[in-house]
């Protein structure tokens, strides 16, 4: 039987293959007589998921060996507190907000660091656009540069992320990127440190991840909970509290099903942006073609993995959501600060289920046009 193909945009679809894993090894993971969630976190057993799962994404994102990865919770809004509180040393920081993300992001720091100074906004156009690096005012000495590299609501996405040196800055670039990791590669010489929820694109809800440079450690605020202090973390592997456990593995066997992944002789990212490029390519297309559905999102930033979509006669809301639901197609509603619909295609999301939405969109055009 075929799954319903669902749209959310987190806690998102994950691939069925690890589902089935997960619920083959529910009971006894490997002949342990232990399943994952009851398992010491400093046993054995655990400890090797756990070193799997580091030793898989470092190789799948190509992350630098001087580079930390860190498996906390919080989720990215935690994240928004515990990014200053461990790189703002209560100086200045820098922000460019592009989005609903962003915007909470910059509010959060206000409370750590001394001046928060918006470089860009792209506010003024509805957060339909993504300011050119090149008009951004830096400020001297900044701790550090915050932008969310893909905006889940508004839908606008960083296709190259910024060279900061070539804009005068010696500040780290610290991205967001919860709603598209591991759908492209990261260029690492261009980031000091990277979060992101897993519940997007890696696994599920309780697990974050944190991808920093070394020489950021160590600079916690005092205030900063030991909890939430990089350095601290990093020095105990990610179990100076009890990690989530659970998160951890189901992020582990995602690794694990990217690696396997193939595409036009490409494996792993690579074939993953690859098909993704794919994906969203398909569904741009059908709402650029259509008379009745738009995409507002300028073309240069539309995001490959969240594409909200408005349907110009909005009194037929209900029933597009209730026919598509109908055929299988859930989660289609857009978020409740902008309306219309959304689409998120993460990497779970097969292109069948992108072709499946496109199929319904043009019938639905069709008998309502």
């Amino acid at each position: 039987m075929t799954r319903p193909y669902n749209f959310s945009a987190g806690p998102a679809a994950i691939p069925s293959e690890v589902l089935e894993q997960a619920a083959a090894e529910m009971l006894d993971w490997h002949g342990s007589g232990m399943g994952v969630m009851e398992m010491s976190h400093r046993g054995k057993e655990f400890l090797s998921i756990y070193e799997k799962a580091e030793a898989d994404l470092r190789e799948l994102l190509a992350v630098p060996s001087h580079f930390k990865i860190l498996f906390m919770q919080g989720g990215g809004l935690a994240e928004n507190a515990i990014v200053p509180l461990n790189l703002s040393r209560a100086g200045v920081v820098d922000f460019v907000v592009t989005g609903s993300w962003s915007q909470k992001s910059q509010k959060e720091a206000r409370k750590y660091a001394s001046e928060v100074n918006i470089v860009a906004t792209a506010e003024e156009t509805g957060f339909t656009t993504v300011p050119d690096p090149a008009s951004w005012t830096v400020s001297r000495g900044a701790s550090y540069l915050h932008l969310c590299s893909n905006e889940t609501i508004h839908g606008t996405e960083f296709h190259q992320l910024p060279d900061l040196k070539a804009l005068g800055s010696d500040a780290p670039l610290v991205i967001d990127f919860s709603s598209h990791v591991a759908s492209r590669p990261v260029d690492w010489s261009r980031v000091g440190l990277a979060f992101g929820g897993a519940q997007k694109n890696l696994g599920p809800a309780g697990l974050t991840l944190v991808i920093v440079r070394e020489d950021l450690l160590g600079h916690a605020l005092p205030t900063c909970p030991s909890a939430f202090d990089y350095k601290i973390v990093a020095d105990n592997q990610s179990m100076y509290n009890t990690p989530p456990t659970w998160g951890i593995y189901i992020a582990g066997l995602t690794f694990q099903w990217l690696k396997r992944q193939t595409e036009g002789g490409l494996t792993g990212i690579a074939a993953m942006e690859q098909r993704n490029i794919a994906k969203a390519t398909l569904l741009y297309n059908a709402i650029d073609q259509s008379q009745l559905y738009v995409n507002k999102v300028a073309a240069n930033c539309r995001s490959r993995m969240n594409i909200p979509f408005f349907l110009r006669d909005e009194s037929r809301n209900d029933a597009f959501l209730a026919g598509a639901k109908e055929r299988g197609l859930l989660q289609l509603k857009g978020h409740k600060s902008v309306g219309g619909m959304r689409a998120s295609i993460y990497n779970a999301m097969p292109l069948a289920g992108v072709q499946a939405l496109v199929d319904y969109m043009r019938e639905f055009e069709q008998k309502h046009a």
